[in-house]
């Protein structure tokens, strides 16, 4: 764990922790040398990703559960 005044070490962190990848050290140079607003986009870029996986997970996991209802509905 970073400590407090190791603000770049948190801002890694925090990438890291966020599933940021192969763009985890580009990013944290950004916000670090105050280019806040690039930053900015390539994060809302990498959390529209994200939540575009966790839609598609709800998806897959609605339709096993509505499978799962058919096979224990026809077994009783």
């Amino acid at each position: 764990m970073a400590e407090f005044s190791d603000i770049r070490g948190i801002v890694m962190q925090n990438l890291i922790d966020a599933g940021c990848g192969s763009f985890t050290e580009e990013c944290a140079q950004l916000i670090l040398n105050g280019k806040i607003r690039s930053a900015l986009n390539i994060l809302a870029k990498h959390r529209k990703h994200l939540l575009d996986e966790v839609h598609t997970n709800q998806k897959r996991i609605d339709c096993l559960d509505h499978l799962i209802y058919k096979i224990e509905k026809s077994q009783l």
